[in-house]
């Protein structure tokens, strides 16, 4: 599979805001299925079709336990996609970004 194709997969996979929540959701460590199918309003086979594409752009992966499925992040799959298309749209931000002086904090 192409770089492109691969990227194509990411961003797609993140154009839905349920499977952007699965993410923020996982960032706190492994769910199971039926955990994350708990979150939501929606049918158990509608987040199972959700994530079958977030765990084929390479986002999330999947652990068997028994008859229980476990899922996680594959957070530097994500930084890396996301990382590297702002580096080609906007290489400069990077670099504006470090450079911007730090705002002085309110006295309290």
């Amino acid at each position: 599979m192409a770089a492109d194709e691969i990227e194509a997969g990411v961003f797609k996979a993140l154009a839905d805001p349920t499977r952007r929540q699965i993410l923020q959701d996982l960032k706190a460590g492994e769910l199971s299925a039926g955990e994350i199918v708990d979150q939501f309003s929606i049918s158990a086979p509608s987040i199972s079709r959700h994530l079958g594409v977030l765990r084929s752009a390479g986002l999330v992966r999947e652990r068997r336990e028994g008859n229980r499925i476990y899922y996680s992040l594959v957070e530097e799959r994500l930084a890396l996609c996301v990382g590297g298309f702002l580096s080609t749209v906007c290489p400069d931000q990077l670099v504006l970004r470090r450079r911007r002086p730090s705002q002085p904090k309110a006295a309290t």
